[in-house]
């Protein structure tokens, strides 16, 4: 298939896309936005290993797909350029590094994180994530509110959650559904369904192969499967909580539409309040650390796991017992992308152009919106009022931190760095 004048004059060869790849997993700071707008930039406009239209038409993809957008586009990206080899090295070096910086951030927080230094730094960013996330709800409620409809999915969803526990993943459900339903009886609901019509190649211009996706997908059975059997038989002996983390964020990886923040809601209500792993504290503190390191921002989720592990370690040590707990979630967070990327790909790319496939998505996007602010009510009310009454400290240091960054555009890592400057001087200011 061709590009026409969009084609790419020169293809690198996959040490060059390798040493790429390896560079930007240590500096794709900036969540999806940012990560994806650097993509570009490299890959489009500086090296040109890909055309404006492709990495388009490879981001389209993505966006249709739950879990880290950024991630799965650089997979994407290269498979295109190298394909199956070019994906596995795209997608596993663009997580490597925060996987292991995030460990080591994990590891320092539940030895020394009681500390006095460590624990008011710790208490200076708690209000900055805070707002963070309230940022995240002004900011994509921007792009979901397209008519005044979608303004009703996000207080029901953020009511289904807030007052009636509602589980997420029928949130989602359901707004998918009633999105859909919208689109056909509500004019103006959903945004055009995407340019030209649906496709039926996959990027690499052979048609999509049931017979190749067949053997791709029984590889990616097995992989799921060979752990399962560990952490059902002899790993769950020595840890517990292994088969509880396996599933459930087998699941939470399932249901990631809407980014991060949704399904840290998700994880938040399941993990605190249902499994008690951590608690709404911690979770904050850990948000907080996932900000700090390159990669995409799901990576939290990381923490969870080592976090579940550290406090439940079962016959183990507690540090083997977090390092599995993070190993294992972050490998059943991750999995689905690749599997989604080189099984479905071609198949997601039939589905383009499809007006009812807009409008469920129109419909999520709008509850995610509520999903988010719920979320930020459950961190805010842990941070201003832990112990029932309001500590105007925390609301001032989040309010600054609003301003930092929705007027001053100043990137969440650095904001967080500002929190944590800010709560050692109050500590050493006795406050």
């Amino acid at each position: 298939m061709s590009e026409g004048q969009d084609t790419a004059p020169a293809t690198p060869t996959f040490r060059e896309a390798v040493r790429y790849w390896a560079r930007l997993g240590c500096i794709n700071f900036g969540g999806p936005a940012g990560q994806i707008a650097l993509m570009h930039g490299d890959l489009v406009e500086r090296r040109r290993w890909i055309g404006e239209q492709r990495f388009l038409h490879a981001l389209n993809f993505c966006m249709l797909l739950p879990g880290p957008e950024a991630q799965q586009l650089a997979t994407y990206v290269g498979w295109l350029l190298h394909g199956t080899r070019g994906a596995l090295a795209a997608g596993l070096l663009f997580i490597l590094p925060s996987v292991l910086v995030l460990w080591a951030l994990a590891a320092v927080y539940v030895t020394w994180g009681s500390l006095p230094l460590v624990a008011a730094a710790l208490a200076g960013i708690k209000p900055v994530v805070v707002a963070i996330v309230a940022e995240a709800v002004v900011r994509i409620g921007r792009r979901a509110f397209r008519h005044p409809l979608h303004y009703g999915f996000a207080a029901a969803a953020f009511v289904a959650l807030a007052v009636f526990a509602v589980p997420f993943p029928l949130v989602v459900a359901a707004a998918a559904v009633a999105g859909a339903l919208a689109g056909r009886f509500v004019a103006g609901f959903a945004p055009p369904a995407g340019s030209g019509p649906p496709g039926t190649a996959a990027a690499d211009g052979r048609p999509p192969s049931a017979a190749r996706a067949g053997r791709q997908l029984a590889l990616f059975a097995a992989l799921w499967l060979a752990p399962l059997a560990l952490v059902a038989g002899p790993y769950g002996a020595v840890l517990p909580v292994g088969r509880d983390l396996y599933l459930f964020f087998t699941q939470a990886a399932l249901v990631t539409f809407g980014g991060a923040y949704a399904v840290l809601a998700y994880v938040a209500q399941i993990a605190v309040a249902s499994f008690g792993w951590l608690d709404a504290a911690q979770m904050i503190d850990g948000l907080a650390l996932a900000e700090t390191t390159p990669g995409p921002l799901i990576m939290v989720l990381e923490f969870v796991g080592f976090l579940a592990g550290w406090n439940h370690p079962g016959a183990l040590a507690p540090l083997a017992a977090a390092t599995i707990g993070a190993l294992t979630t972050v490998w059943v967070t991750f999995l689905p992308s690749f599997a989604f990327i080189l099984v479905g790909a071609p198949y997601v790319e039939a589905l383009r152009g499809r007006r009812g496939l807009a409008s469920a998505l129109a419909g999520v996007t709008a509850a995610v919106v509520g999903v988010i602010l719920n979320l930020a009510v459950v961190f805010g009310r842990a941070v201003f009022a832990p112990a029932g009454e309001l500590a105007p400290i925390p609301v001032v240091v989040a309010a600054i931190a609003l301003l930092l960054l929705a007027r001053l555009r100043l990137a969440a890592h650095w904001v967080v760095l500002c929190g944590a400057l800010a709560g050692l001087g109050l500590a050493l200011a006795g406050l």
